[in-house]
């Protein structure tokens, strides 16, 4: 059979009925590099960005191994948000049934008690690093069964200032264990972790890095002064358009801004650090419904969002690097959809631009007029904005982007 298919690489056929019932019959590229390299027991590291499918390039081969009637945990997913936590179990929960497993989210903002209790109970755990630190020195269960240990968006953990958890918890982990390390880059300090915890590693790279950089997305480099910066978004939010994500550097800017929107009569909410899981699960939801068409977060808060039809991003703030900049972009364009990624730019903040279009190989463009008055060329991906009905069902759903 061909290695194109899962089956090809390796899967049990309970696992593809699994995927084949949520639509997914054909493995992604990242896919076809590391689930048979998994199912054979190496040890991976893995250089994929945000979009690409590599939840299940490595949930499809846990699920494929961990024995149902072995001991608990035997698996462990660390992940640096909330977010990305439960998106990662909304993922493999389907192929983890499919073999009977038991797969749970470990993140802070909820009851501990309760969330101890299902941990304790299953076979998969997907976690926060701080969180599961606190369940561990409560003595709710141990990692001492742990087969495979996946360590994802490893980079962003360690900008997060996890390392001393992470490696706190490698420490609890058996020392004889399959470690699988996703990064979105495998150089410097994430380099470095990587081969400090791994064994002789199949190394792969997927993806668009550098030069390559979101080949999907049409990139903006708009001039606008700070003071300039809420007409032209609002300019902006009033284009062709589906849903549109907003980068602010700070959790008081992105409230602040909200307001400041609101004021112009456009409807937008926040996601940030300091609001609640539940506060942001809602956000979250009322985006990804269309209620709401925009919404405004950090960096932090954003990492992991996996929402269909987003069309635009718009960096209200300039983004500290080219690794910010492409991590923000990517949530649009992705899996084959069209893309605009915006940013405005004051005077002062040209030079850095300038670096980070030329470390990317994108033009800047940055004489060039306002985004909003060059909308006659139209833009790719999007229909006509005042032709769509408004609400929650102005969208035809797409199958959910994998992340």
């Amino acid at each position: 059979m061909s290695n194109e298919s899962f089956a090809g690489l390796g899967v049990s056929n309970a696992v593809v009925d699994a995927l084949s019932r949520d639509g997914i019959t054909e493995p992604f590229a990242v896919q076809r590099l590391v689930i048979g390299d998994v199912l054979d027991g190496r040890d991976v590291l893995v250089k994929s960005p945000t979009g690409s499918g590599k939840t299940l390039a490595f949930g499809i081969p846990i699920a494929n191994t961990v024995d149902a009637a072995g001991p608990r945990p035997s698996a462990l997913i660390l992940a640096p948000t909330r977010e990305l936590t439960s998106q990662i179990v909304d993922e493999i929960r389907g192929v983890a049934r499919a073999r009977a497993l038991r797969v749970c989210a470990v993140y802070g903002g909820v009851g501990l008690t309760k969330q101890a209790a299902n941990a304790a109970r299953s076979h998969i755990i997907v976690a926060t690093p701080g969180r599961l630190e606190d369940l561990l020195d409560r003595g709710a269960f141990t990692l001492d069964a742990v087969s495979v240990l996946v360590l994802d968006e490893a980079d962003r953990m360690l900008d997060m200032g996890f390392r001393p958890a992470v490696e706190r918890i490698i420490a609890a982990c058996p020392a004889k264990r399959q470690t699988l390390f996703f990064s979105a880059t495998l150089d410097g300090e994430a380099g470095r972790l990587a081969r400090e915890y791994t064994h002789d590693p199949v190394v792969h790279e997927h993806g668009p890095s550098g030069r390559r950089a979101a080949v999907e997305v049409e990139h903006r480099f708009v001039p606008a002064a700070s003071e300039d910066r809420v007409k032209a978004l609002v300019a902006e939010l009033a284009c062709d358009r589906e849903l549109a994500l907003v980068f602010v550097r700070t959790k008081h800017g992105a409230d602040r801004l909200v307001k400041r929107l609101g004021a112009q009569g456009v409807q937008a909410v926040a996601m940030h650090g300091n609001k609640s899981q539940r506060q942001r699960e809602q956000a979250l939801a009322r985006f990804e419904s269309g209620e709401v068409d925009t919404l405004v977060a950090t960096d932090v808060a954003a990492r992991g969002i996996d929402v269909v039809g987003i069309s635009h991003v718009i960096n209200f703030d300039v983004p500290h690097d080219h690794e910010a900049y492409v991590h923000r972009v990517g949530r649009t364009g992705r899996a084959g959809r069209k893309g605009i990624g915006i940013t405005f730019v004051a005077a002062d903040e040209r030079q850095q631009i300038r670096q980070l279009a030329g470390k990317l190989g994108l033009e800047h463009g940055l004489g060039a007029g306002p985004t909003h008055e060059r909308q006659q060329h139209g833009a790719p991906g999007v229909g006509n904005r005042a032709a769509r009905p408004q609400g929650p069902g102005r969208r035809r759903r797409q199958p959910r982007v994998r992340v």
